[in-house]
């Protein structure tokens, strides 16, 4: 099996080589990967032309590795990533291709990581998307980042089957895109799996960076997510109990509200935000009535 690996990069001169000499050193290498370097003002650019300059002399074929250059575009949470990851994806066959993955500039892959994924879509045709464990770096050990539930791929690390990617549409220019594509692909019959041997090193706190205050931040996501009313104000009761604050729930709900009225446009179809709410609901009532 083939990947198609693409690297939406902004302002990563820190991070990015370590990246792509985790891919490099792949145990598995039946792969091409693109680095989309979004407008970035640091030596992002200058380090990356020198990595495959570097492969080029070594012999390895200098087409594993690419690089593309966008003009900067406007910093937005979550529709920003997958906008830069979409261009990557411009004027590319899939044809050529079965895996289709979405990565992040700030990461470190063991070096069996490409051909563990291989594996297991191989060997599971009902796997749509493929994936890992993020562990962040604290008190000098690398331990689980804990940021979500252990059977959900998170965003720095996607590796979808390419079936399954073109059924759901691809990933969304919107906040929630991470979460959205869970839900699509197991409504289409498609299985999301973490396997959790595989330990990824994040090197960079997501949100942190981010120019929206949390509460905004979720306020907007729960709205692009596409969550009706009602299962808004439970998530928005969670992250405030989580926050032990009853003002911070107000503010979330203030955040949701103002999208509300202003009538954001949504990157989903009604059909498919229906299917988000249902599976929100079927979660709910699983976790607290156990029904």
């Amino acid at each position: 099996m083939k990947f198609l690996i693409v690297i939406p990069t902004h302002n990563e001169e820190e991070n990015i080589l370590r990246c792509l000499d985790s891919l490099r050193k792949q145990s598995f290498q039946d792969f091409s990967c693109i680095v989309v370097n979004d407008g970035s003002t640091d030596n992002t650019r200058a380090l990356v032309e020198d990595f495959i300059e570097n492969i080029r002399h070594s012999g390895v074929e200098s087409s594993t590795f690419t690089l593309r250059n966008l003009p900067k575009s406007e910093h937005q949470p979550g529709a920003k990533v997958v906008r830069t990851f979409n261009k990557g994806l411009e004027g590319i066959s899939l044809d050529n291709y079965d895996i289709v993955c979405k990565f992040d500039a700030d990461i470190i892959f063991p070096e069996n990581y490409l051909e563990h994924v291989q594996q297991a879509f191989q060997d599971n045709s009902k796997y749509g998307l493929v994936g890992g464990l993020l562990y962040i770096e604290r008190d000098g050990e690398w331990v689980y980042e804990g940021n979500s539930n252990k059977n959900h791929v998170r965003g720095p690390m996607k590796a979808y089957r390419k079936e399954c990617f073109l059924e759901t549409g691809g990933l969304r220019e919107t906040l929630g895109w991470d979460n959205i594509d869970s839900v699509l692909l197991e409504s289409l019959g498609w299985k999301e799996v973490v396997l959790s041997e595989l330990h990824v090193k994040l090197l960079k706190v997501k949100g942190k960076d981010y120019s929206v205050k949390q509460s905004d931040y979720y306020g907007r996501y729960f709205y692009f997510l596409g969550l009706k009313r009602v299962l808004a104000y439970i998530a928005a009761s969670k992250e405030a109990m989580k926050n032990k604050s009853v003002s911070f729930f107000f503010q979330i709900i203030k955040s949701y509200e103002d999208c509300r009225h202003k009538k954001y446009e949504l990157k989903i179809s009604k059909a498919e935000q229906e299917i988000i709410n249902a599976q929100r609901w079927k979660a709910f009532k699983k976790k607290w009535f156990k029904i």
